[in-house]
Formats: C-alpha cells, sequence, structure tokens
C-alpha cells in the first residue's frame, strides 16, 4: 500500500472536516504552486449581503457622533443619551446623504418605529447604544426590541408568515453550533436528558450532532432516522421511508435531531414526511422533544419549520451565518415557544430532582421552579452564577436586527432570488462537468450536493467495476487522489452518516466557472481507477 493510500486509511474513521485540512495540506503540495487550489469542502458562502453591512456601519458613525456629542476629549467620549436620539437621528441623515447606507438604516427605523410601533427614542437608543457595546446586554437574553425583530424574520422565513403556531421567546447565540451546544447542556442539566437517554437523529447530518450525543458525558443511544428513499431509476432523493419515521413511535426516545434542509444534501423534508411525524407525536409520543437546524431554510422556496407544525415540541435553531454571508460574526438564535414541552417535562419532574433544580437556579428568581426552560438556558450558558454576563454581545445583536429588517423590507424577495439563482446554477456547472443529469428536487435547496459514487459507478461503467473499486479502495481514496492531483478539496459523506460511497461538494464558496472544473476532475478520477481495473484485466 503506497504511502498516500496509507494515510488516507488512518484518517478515514475521523470527523469530515479534520481530514479537510490534511486535504488541504496535500492540495497545496510544493508541485503544484501553478494550480488554484478549490475547496469545495467547507459551506462558507462566497457572497455577503452588503447593504444591511453599510447600514450597520452608518449607524455606527452616528452612534460616534453622539457619544462624543455627550462628551468629547480627544480619543475619550461618552456614553450615548437616550432622550432626543430619534430626533437627532433624522437630522443626521438629511445631513450625511451621501454616507452609503444610510437610507437603508433610516428604512431601518422608520420600519421600527412605524410597523412595530416603538416608541422613536427607545427604539433609535437601542441600537446606537448596542452598537457601541458600552452595556452588558439586557435583558441578558435578548435585548428587546431586537427580538422582536428577529422573530418577524424568521416567522417570514421559517414559519411562511403563519401565524397560528403563536409566539416564540428567542435567545441570541454565537452561532448554530453553540446553541446545539448550549441546548444539550441544559437538557442534561433539568434531568430531561439524562446520560444514556435514547435520541433520534436524522442522518445524514451535520457531524457535530452525531459526536456531541457520543461524548462520554452524554453517552446516548442513538436511534438514527435514515433518509433511503430512492427514486424509479435508483437515485436519491434523500427523503425519509415511512418504516424509518415510524421509529419514532417509540416512547423510549426523548428526542429527535435533525437539520432541516439536511447536510449534506440540503434537501427539506417533504409534506407528507412533516404530516407523518406530526400525527406520531401527537399520537404515539406526546413529550418528544425536537432540535431543528434550520439554516438552510432559505433557500427553498416555501419553506416551512416543524416549528410551525409542532410548536410545542421544537426547539427552533438559526444561524445567519449562510443566507448573508457572516461565518465570522456568529450569528444565531434558539426559538421555543411560549408554551412547549420542555417546560411542561420540568414540572413533572419527581420532587426530588425538583428540588435539586431549584438550588441550581435559586440565585436567579425567588421562583426557580417556574423558571422557564430557555431562561435556563441562558443561566447555564454562563454556569449560572455569571448569568448577569450572559448574552450575546449587543453589536451582534444590532446587526442580527439589521439583516432581519433589511429582509422584511425586501417584499419582492430580490436578495433570495439572487443567493438561490447562483447555487442553482453551480449545481447545473457541476453536473455538466460531471456529465450526468441533474435532477432539481421539489425541496432541494442547492447548498450542497451529496454524490453516491457507487450509484453512479453502477450507472455509468462495465459491471465488475464497482466491485473492483469497493473491494481494493476507500472512498477517502478518491479525495486524497482528488487533491493530490487536482488540488480540489471535497468531503466523505460517511462522516455525516450518509452512504458510504458519497461525497459531499459545496456550492456556495467558489466562483461558479470551479464547478465545470471539479466535475470535470472528478469524472476524470474515476476514469483512471476504471483504467487500472481493466488494465488488471488485461484489456
Amino acid at each position: 500500500m503506497d504511502e498516500l493510500k496509507k494515510e488516507s486509511r488512518e484518517l478515514e474513521k475521523i470527523s469530515p472536516f479534520e481530514i479537510k485540512d490534511k486535504l488541504i495540506d496535500l492540495a497545496k503540495g510544493k508541485m503544484r504552486i501553478t494550480r488554484t487550489m478549490l475547496d469545495a469542502g467547507r459551506g462558507n458562502p462566497n457572497w455577503i449581503a452588503a447593504t444591511p453591512r453599510e447600514a450597520f456601519f452608518a449607524l455606527g458613525q452616528f452612534a460616534i457622533t453622539e457619544s462624543r456629542r455627550v462628551w468629547n476629549e480627544g480619543d475619550l467620549a461618552g456614553m450615548p443619551s437616550r432622550i432626543g436620539i430619534a430626533e437627532r437621528f433624522h437630522t443626521y441623515v438629511k445631513e450625511n446623504q451621501q454616507v452609503p447606507g444610510i437610507q437603508l438604516l433610516k428604512e431601518i427605523i422608520d420600519y421600527g418605529m412605524n410597523k412595530k410601533q416603538f416608541e422613536p427614542d427607545k427604539w433609535v437608543y437601542e441600537l446606537v447604544d448596542g452598537i457601541i457595546g458600552d452595556n452588558y446586554p439586557n435583558p441578558d437574553r435578548m435585548l428587546v426590541r431586537t427580538e422582536q425583530v428577529v422573530h418577524d424574520f424568521l416567522s417570514k422565513e421559517l414559519c411562511g408568515q403563519d401565524t397560528s403556531c403563536g409566539t416564540f421567546d428567542l435567545f441570541a447565540v454565537e452561532g448554530a453550533t453553540a446553541a446545539m451546544c448550549y441546548i444539550f447542556e441544559t437538557l442534561y442539566k433539568n434531568h430531561l436528558l439524562p446520560k444514556g437517554s435514547k435520541i433520534a437523529v436524522m442522518v445524514p447530518i451535520f457531524p457535530p450532532y452525531i459526536e456531541i450525543p457520543e461524548l462520554p458525558n452524554n453517552d446516548y443511544e442513538m436511534v438514527k432516522i435514515n433518509a433511503t428513499e430512492k427514486d424509479d431509476e435508483g437515485h436519491h432523493t434523500w427523503q425519509y421511508p415511512d418504516e424509518e419515521l415510524e421509529k419514532l413511535k417509540d416512547k423510549d426516545i426523548k428526542a429527535l435531531f435533525l437539520v432541516n434542509p439536511s447536510n449534506p444534501p440540503s434537501v427539506s423534508i417533504k409534506k407528507e414526511s412533516i404530516e407523518q411525524i406530526v400525527q406520531i407525536v401527537k399520537q404515539d409520543n406526546p413529550n418528544l422533544m425536537i432540535i431543528s437546524d434550520d439554516v438552510y431554510g432559505t433557500f427553498v422556496e416555501g419553506f416551512r419549520s416543524l416549528m410551525v407544525d409542532l410548536p410545542f415540541n421544537t426547539i427552533g435553531v438559526y444561524s445567519f451565518s449562510k443566507y448573508f454571508g457572516v461565518t465570522g460574526w456568529r450569528l444565531g438564535t434558539i426559538a421555543i415557544n411560549e408554551s412547549n414541552v420542555f417546560d411542561h417535562l420540568i414540572k413533572a419532574l419527581p420532587e426530588e430532582e425538583k428540588e435539586i433544580l431549584n438550588k441550581r437556579y435559586a440565585s436567579l428568581t425567588r421562583d426557580p421552579e417556574n423558571l422557564k426552560f430557555i431562561d435556563r438556558m441562558v443561566a447555564d450558558s454562563r454556569d449560572v452564577a455569571m448569568n448577569h454576563t450572559a448574552g450575546l454581545s449587543t453589536p451582534q445583536q444590532v446587526q442580527m436586527a439589521l439583516f432581519s429588517i433589511f429582509a422584511m423590507l425586501d417584499t419582492n424577495d430580490e436578495y433570495k432570488q439572487k443567493t438561490t439563482d447562483i447555487l442553482h446554477r453551480r449545481m447545473n456547472l457541476l453536473y455538466e462537468g460531471l456529465g450526468l443529469p441533474k435532477k432539481h428536487l421539489p425541496n432541494d435547496a442547492d447548498y450542497y450536493t451529496e454524490i453516491d459514487l457507487e450509484i453512479w459507478c453502477n450507472h455509468h461503467f462495465e459491471k465488475g467495476f464497482t466491485d473492483y473499486l469497493k473491494k481494493n479502495y476507500k472512498p477517502v481514496d478518491i479525495l486524497y487522489r482528488l487533491a493530490e492531483k487536482s488540488s480540489i478539496v471535497l468531503l466523505n459523506g460517511e462522516g455525516f452518516l450518509a452512504p458510504e460511497w458519497s461525497i459531499r461538494v459545496s456550492l456556495a464558496n467558489l466562483n461558479d466557472e470551479a464547478y465545470s472544473r471539479i466535475g470535470e476532475e472528478l469524472k476524470n478520477v474515476l476514469e483512471e481507477y476504471v483504467a487500472e481495473w481493466r488494465e488488471g484485466k488485461g484489456e
């Protein structure tokens, strides 16, 4: 076994994101300095929402003038003052029409005052003081008016403006992965998901959501709900057969974790499956706790989160990172309905366990027994004792508010259309390079694509080749050869609990022309293996 193959075998069982770093090192090898590395392994988009950022920086400039108005001593300035700040803002807008983003900023401020009926000075001051970042977040869970406008955005994008599900409490956090960490921690601390509990995970899924349950402190028994449905031609639809969803009838399953649309296939759950899940929960497993990461929902037309259809049971997690191109800002939310199973289950705990929890949260309230699950989560994020310093930084929350209102003002969804057009175009280019037809599934976000090499080989090469490939190689060998020969980095699907011979391609983070090349090079690598096989047969 050559060194490259040996190294790939040693790494095949670790996280695909760790393998990615090895592949990047290989793709940057000294002999490939004249070739551009194409890293389609990670889902960081190569676009940004520019105009709301301009509004953010325009707000920052106004905030500085407000600080200096209070106290101006060279490098030192004072804290902004609330009284009369809305009138001063409108004067500032009139005098600074040339500033990029100032018009959108005015529309954002007007949205709060006119649409939401916020008291003008309180609204402008929340944004100004927030962007200056001179105070602790207050309330620590989320700034009052910021929570309301982010709620508007989530209702539009994840709930289709369906208000029948009621109101959600929001907790602003450092992205979706931080949300998952906080959720797991509070479920555990509050005896809702004790060590060794049985949980269900809809797979394929983002690898950390597999790895967290397997940590020694959790050691959960994991039931996989597999997206094994195929169409009449044997191709994946990435949907869940009825018999897989039927597993959720088991009342010993305490929680269900999913990414919807999925990662890596980036396909949302079809309506019929949602209806089946709803019926199972209502009839067979009413206390099922559901955690749904909906980050890719903004790329699917008419997306509808489980938060709408099962509001009592579902925690919704959303990250702004992909849609707005802000992975570096770490902007995320946790949404829990005001009436929810988590509070219900805490109240139903044995008295002994409730006493332990009352002691844990006694420093926060005189009535710890009635402390909401989401507020326990805020406290747990700072080990309770430091609850007074909890909360996402206020400049991050302000950025989140501006993005949200920007999307609300875009009534024709022009920005959304631009992002989805990018992804659809790149998907077509990739499959043209592969020489394969691309079936656009009705629920496809096209943010990633998952290519099953075994199915590909069965359909497009002579009988016997697939068996040869599986007998002599592993999927990671193909990824290594692709990186070594073509400086292209992709991820193995097995780490996502996708089919063993599948690979993930991100459609978000490279220029359009790169996807034609990725398709062509991947096809070339497979044809090299075909040539080896034929040579071995003496052809």
